[in-house]
């Protein structure tokens, strides 16, 4: 295969897509899309400004409570609000359809609140604009479009012939225009990509973390257009008529945009249901109850455990502890249901997790599933970047309640006649617990969670060019 032939044909190839006033039309239509999905990739990410004010607003209000008992404060509680990743500019993910802020209290896991789809219209379930999404659904029509009779037209108007009989090898006209419709497809990328180094290199939190995902981004949209690209080229060499090659494309990519992402998702629904949030708080509800109720000083476990405790300090009443049995008792009571519902709540991950299970296996035969999850989750957009912000804010919870419970056994007084403790806690203590900080999942792990789909992509980048080597070696000019 000789490498001049093969650019002089990907030059000539590209040279004739662009003497087409449609292209022309695609691209205008393409630049319209990017400037709507930019602005609202930017309207999206500034959200950020906002959740900050409030964590923020949060913690002085935290911070500005006067001396209490600490079991109060427990109580009163904080909120956690998940900041969205810088890249969260290009993909949004599932980011609507989950909340940003959870309100932290003691003995009482609440759940995220506040998503975009919750203020929403109905249309949010058809998706958003993203740039991200304008690549992986518009962009491939595109190339179908430009590339379905790269072959077959050649073939009908005796150019393939003329080709042949001078010289050139099949190899290099199908490598020849499958490279020039690549560079083809590359160029309507470089405005999606040249609009989010240019947000990234303007947004001050940008680490090099986040560079190094953008990185994978580029790498993994350039090897689809390249895969598209090199099908595309395959079906028009295998089609015997311009209409029957648009066709069969226009056909691939209902079935792997749509239908396949869409179908998989329903039936894994339908497979492995998942309780509502009324089943879900009621099963817990029922599971601590099976304990006690650690605010009942009659109950029966409850009992036992404060009997236990006195035998064990050689004393007969809680007041002559040399500790507040009351924190004890909420400390208690807190791990116990803190690990019941740690329990429930792995159950439940699990069942989702076995939902997504299908759509992470159908990519290693759909590269648009696979390119879709991989770019959620480098994005910090998908469901585990989600789950992380849970376990980082359920943590900050329980670790809150137990120190204000701690605070409870060391300085507030279990006996009424001792002087030397109060029924409250300075304010200063309040300061002295440090302010909830959300870290994004780390770069290793959000490629691990996909790995599936990064073998799917590097797979069929193979696949598509064995694809064309074959097709070399059967295709005929007639």
């Amino acid at each position: 295969m000789k490498k001049r032939t093969l650019l002089i044909i990907a030059k000539q190839f590209c040279a004739s897509v662009f003497k087409s006033k449609a292209i022309y039309l695609l691209v205008l239509t393409l630049v319209v899309l990017l400037v709507i999905a930019a602005r609202s990739g930017v309207a999206y990410y500034d959200q950020n400004h906002y959740r900050i004010d409030h964590q923020q607003m949060a913690r002085e209000s935290w911070e500005g409570n006067p001396d209490k008992h600490p079991h109060r404060m427990a109580h009163f509680g904080t909120f956690a609000f998940r900041l969205k990743h810088p890249l969260s500019i290009f993909d949004f993910g599932v980011e609507s359809f989950t909340g940003n802020a959870v309100f932290l209290e003691a003995h009482k896991q609440n759940v995220v609140n506040f998503s975009e789809a919750s203020f929403s219209t109905g249309l949010l379930r058809f998706g958003e604009l993203s740039m991200a999404m304008v690549l992986q659904t518009i962009l491939p029509l595109i190339i179908f479009f430009i590339g379905y009779s790269a072959i077959v037209a050649d073939r009908e108007n005796g150019t393939l012939k003329i080709l042949l009989t001078q010289g050139a090898k099949w190899k290099e006209i199908l490598f020849g225009k499958a490279l020039g419709l690549s560079a083809i497809s590359l160029l309507f990328c470089l405005p999606f990509l040249g609009t989010i180094t240019f947000i990234l290199l303007t947004e001050e939190h940008v680490v090099q973390d986040d560079w190094m995902r953008f990185a994978i981004i580029v790498i993994a949209y350039s090897l689809v257009c390249f895969i598209l690209s090199f099908i595309t080229i395959y079906v028009s060499l295998k089609s015997d008529s311009s209409k029957n090659a648009l066709v069969k494309l226009l056909g691939l990519w209902l079935l792997m945009v749509i239908l396949v992402p869409r179908t998989s998702q329903a039936i894994g629904a339908y497979f492995y249901e998942t309780p509502s949030k009324v089943e879900f708080r009621a099963a817990i509800e029922q599971d601590v109850l099976k304990y006690g109720d650690s605010h009942d000083i009659n109950d029966p476990f409850f009992k036992a455990l404060k009997d236990s405790v006195l035998q064990a300090n050689h004393v007969k009443t809680v007041e002559e502890l040399p500790f507040n049995y009351g924190g004890f008792l909420m400390s208690k009571g807190e791990r116990i249901s803190a690990n019941i519902y740690g329990e429930h709540h792995k159950q439940l991950l699990d069942q989702y997790r076995k939902q997504n299970q299908l759509t992470q296996w159908l990519a290693i035969i759909n590269p648009f599933l696979a390119l879709k999850n991989l770019s959620m989750s480098v994005s910090g957009t998908d469901f585990e970047s989600y789950v992380h912000f849970q376990e980082q804010a359920e943590d900050y919870r329980y670790k809150l309640a137990q120190k204000m419970n701690s605070l409870q056994m060391k300085y507030i007084t279990p006996n009424p006649n001792d002087k030397t403790k109060g029924s409250q806690v300075s304010r200063d203590q309040w300061k002295s617990f440090s302010d909830f900080q959300y870290t994004q999942l780390t770069t290793e792990a959000a490629i691990l969670n996909v790995k599936v789909s990064i073998i799917s992509i590097l797979s069929w980048f193979i696949f598509s060019i064995a694809l064309l080597v074959y097709g070399a070696k059967k295709a005929t000019a007639i």
